[in-house]
């Protein structure tokens, strides 16, 4: 019995661990990143669309930054 509470509280708190260092890992979005998806959003738009959308908008966004 008590080896099963054991391992219980192993795996529980490997979870707990995991969700954690998954937080911390987050970055700070940048402005042109809001700024893309608040457009991706006002097209609609979701999935693979979204991600290329999003990836040429800052793409284009670097470019103008430098000029």
């Amino acid at each position: 019995m008590n080896t099963t509470r054991l391992i219980a509280a192993a795996v529980a708190a490997t979870f707990v661990i995991g969700a954690g260092s998954a937080f911390a890992a987050e970055k700070p979005r940048s402005a042109e990143s809001l700024e893309c998806s608040k457009q991706a959003d006002a097209k609609g738009l979701h999935g693979k669309e979204r991600k290329t959308f999003r990836a040429h908008c800052k793409a284009d966004a670097k470019k103008a930054e430098k000029k």
